[in-house]
């Protein structure tokens, strides 16, 4: 209870020194209400005279705050108030943003001008999952604190920040959120709708969302995003139906030259045939087989802008230059290889050694098993 006959500098003064939690946490609300008031019109000297007071009376609340449930209220209500304030003593508002109790650090972190970037990045690095959560509510947050708050890959935090419009986030940062959604409709949701989510991104998220997201989604998708949702749904569908197609030939691929090759039919001649009626699959099968190589390390040589690489798993197939021809060809849609360049080709191929052909593979081999896990 305040005395009358004492001013506010004497009452501080009287609850520090008699160590009373209650004490200070009155005259703590009492300062702080004087500051609210006035902090507009305090100069420098005034400033730092409140800063040292509430630095103070916190000092000796926090002495009592663990063991005394009124002294936590008191910080979360100093908290709360000194809150919004743009003037609040940066010290002490860093110092409440640390605490351990969501209740004292929560106002300040959701709300403080006073906590500067470096700030929020420290708390995001190091405290709970509750204190970042605080964080991921702010009005406006910069990428670079976005960023710090997905690294401790929260799904919590990182549905805060996809539903924040005032949260800017990094194409890394996007990149991390789309790949944290798969498995969560919420986040799904709140990531696809987004108006700054690259279109790249959102065709990734569209492709490993399931069909009742999508129309969760759809659902949900403000005017202004619905028709370039709607299209990247259509194109995520699309891709998905191509790739179960692929995936369903280059099976059967492989099937059939297995077969072959259990036959004894999968020869020189048979990958020759391949290749001159454009059959794909089979012909990448039927060269990995050859040349006792994956079909994964042959694929992206056959799908390479550059032609040579794929002249190594062919010689070390130790075919004729004749089918490689064909191999080369059965690379475009329609059309040949140019002349020139076939010839370029032919003499590499060439001077290409077959034991060479084959330690290349094999180093190939080993790099592309080794990406894989």
């Amino acid at each position: 209870m305040s005395n009358p006959h004492l001013t506010i500098a004497e009452e501080v003064q009287a609850a520090i020194a008699t160590g009373s939690a209650d004490r200070c946490s009155g005259v703590a609300e009492r300062v702080a209400s004087l500051f609210v008031a006035s902090a507009g019109s305090l100069d420098i000297e005034q400033h730092a005279l409140f800063a040292d007071v509430f630095e103070r009376l916190v000092n000796t609340i926090e002495l009592r705050a663990l063991a005394d449930v009124g002294a936590r209220i008191a910080l979360a209500e100093l908290s709360a108030q000194l809150a919004p304030i743009p003037q609040a003593p940066a010290g002490v508002i860093r110092r409440l943003a640390h605490h351990d109790d969501i209740a004292v650090a929560g106002p300040v972190l959701s709300e403080s001008p006073r906590l500067s970037s470096e700030d929020l990045i420290e708390i995001a690095q190091t405290r709970s999952e509750k204190h970042l959560m605080a964080i991921a509510g702010r009005w406006w947050l910069q990428e670079i604190v976005t960023d710090a708050l997905l690294a401790r890959r929260y799904p919590s935090v990182s549905r805060q920040l996809m539903k924040n419009p005032g949260a800017r986030v990094s194409p890394a940062g996007f990149a991390a959120i789309v790949a944290q959604a798969a498995g969560d409709a919420e986040l799904t949701v709140a990531a696809g709708i987004r108006a700054d989510l690259p279109t790249a991104l959102r065709r990734t998220l569209l492709q490993r969302a399931t069909e009742a997201v999508r129309v969760r989604l759809l659902a949900s998708a403000p005017p202004h995003l619905y028709e370039e949702i709607r299209s990247a749904i259509s194109s995520a569908t699309l891709d998905a139906e191509r790739e179960m197609s692929r995936n369903r030939d280059a099976g059967s691929s492989k099937v059939a030259v297995g077969q072959l090759k259990q036959g004894g039919k999968l020869t020189e001649a048979a990958l020759l045939e391949f290749a001159r009626q454009r059959r794909y699959g089979e012909t990448i099968a039927a060269i990995a087989e050859l040349a006792k190589c994956s079909i994964e390390l042959v694929r992206p040589l056959m799908q390479s802008l550059r032609s040579d690489g794929i002249l190594v798993p062919c010689k070390a197939a130790g075919l004729s230059w004749v089918t490689v021809a064909a191999i080369l060809d059965s690379r475009f849609v329609s059309g040949a290889t140019p002349p020139d360049e076939l010839t370029k080709l032919k003499n590499k191929y060439l001077e290409l050694k077959q034991d060479e052909a084959l330690r290349l593979l094999k180093l190939w081999s080993v790099r592309t098993t080794g990406s894989s896990h």
